[in-house]
């Protein structure tokens, strides 16, 4: 006669039902006081105990073992179900996309080694690795990162929830991956040429102000008209100069990226004037919208007073550069020309620490404070200025 397992050692028998192997455990009982168990079926009497031996072990991690076929999909699948519902909708579609096209594509290419198919509790550091190396392959640095991220999140995830007992994506070693394209800057040739060949296009007014006040492509598709002053008003005793209020974007707390970045500046009077244009096409485009047209209060909108959307913006701004000689519009991006703001300035003699006030990296909401508090110079002249001698645009 067999000795009988000690309890809590789980138990190990043939099934004649099944000519399988079963290894059991108890895992509680119910509210009506009875046994519930996990059981598991192998062919041989070894493999059964193998599997006593993990039921034990994770029973004893605490690790849920009534689904033990629970795959690294499900798991990515749960957490895009439930874990970043509280972040910006943009977001929220950005991570989707990438991990349908990089962590649990429909159809992945067989060349590469993926790992959605893979039991959760089955995944390991050499796994993870051999994914890593084929997504580094055909992704930048930066997106790299956020993919391996996301699969991390998600295994963090499952921990809370008690289906696996380590995050293994966190002890892979992630590789280099691609050289992502470099930011570059307008030269101040171009930069004649981009004014010059624009000017009667419908982006003129959101290229002026990008180039000429180094806004952030997110500022400025939020910037509403009563936070534009084009003429001079007095604060006080003290003359302000038309400017523009950057104190909002299109993030969804409609706040600007950092406190620091929520500034008032001087406009130059190039943007003045491409302003009152675009003011004059906005009322134009209403008339002619009709009905259709919803009154936000953005400056920048679509043909019916809608808000522009990223993707909205880079396409119009790449068609209005289709006809400037030395740029391939393919090769520009709408937040470039807050890089040629900041090397124009430059290179115009700007210090450093000024042009940082100006594009908000430092020392904005200084700026945006003493306006409200009358002091003497209640906004910041200094980009104005530069650019009015620059451009030899006579003051209105």
């Amino acid at each position: 006669m067999s000795k009988q397992r000690p309890h809590g050692d789980g138990g190990l028998y043939w099934s004649e039902e099944r000519q399988r192997w079963v290894a059991e455990v108890t895992t509680g009982y119910d509210g009506r006081g009875k046994r519930r168990s996990v059981r598991r079926y192998r062919r041989t009497k070894t493999d059964a105990k193998e599997a006593l031996r993990e039921l034990l072990r994770d029973l004893k991690n605490g690790i849920k073992i009534n689904q033990p076929n629970y795959t690294v999909e499900q798991a990515v699948t749960d957490w895009l179900a439930t874990g970043i519902a509280d972040l910006d909708p943009n977001t929220q579609n950005k991570i989707r996309t990438l991990c349908a096209h990089h962590v649990i594509p429909e159809h992945p290419d067989p060349a590469c080694h993926w790992v959605g198919a893979i039991k959760l509790r089955d995944l390991s550091v050499t796994d993870v690795e051999k994914w890593l190396k084929g997504r580094a392959a055909v992704l930048a640095r930066s997106v790299l990162a956020m993919v391996r991220s996301y699969l991390s999140r998600a295994v963090r995830r499952a921990m809370v929830e008690d289906r696996v007992h380590r995050n293994v994506v966190e002890l892979a070693v992630t590789p280099t991956g691609q050289d992502g394209r470099r930011s570059k800057s307008l030269t101040p040739q171009q930069i004649d040429e981009v004014l010059d060949h624009t000017k009667e296009d419908r982006m003129f007014c959101y290229i002026v102000l990008s180039l000429l006040t180094g806004a952030r492509t997110e500022e400025l598709r939020s910037l509403r008209w009563d936070h534009v002053y084009l003429t001079p008003t007095t604060v006080g005793q003290v003359e302000v100069p038309p400017y523009m209020a950057v104190w909002h974007s299109v993030r969804r707390n409609g706040d600007t990226k950092t406190p620091r970045s929520r500034r008032t500046l001087a406009l130059p009077n190039l943007c003045i004037g491409a302003l009152r244009a675009e003011r004059a096409t906005q009322a134009a485009e209403r008339l002619k919208a009709g009905p259709d047209w919803q009154d936000t209060g953005l400056v920048f909108t679509t043909l019916v007073g809608t808000a522009m959307d990223a993707a909205n913006t880079r396409r119009n701004f790449r068609r209005a550069l289709g006809g400037v000689p030395s740029v391939d519009p393919s090769e520009w991006t709408p937040r470039e020309l807050r890089h040629s703001f900041v090397s124009m300035l430059s290179d115009m003699g700007l210090e450093v620490d000024k042009i940082a006030m100006l594009v908000g990296h430092a020392g904005g909401s200084r700026v945006t404070e003493v306006v409200y508090r009358h002091q003497l110079r209640p906004v910041v002249q200094t980009g104005a200025l530069a650019f009015n001698d620059r451009f030899k645009i006579a003051k209105e």
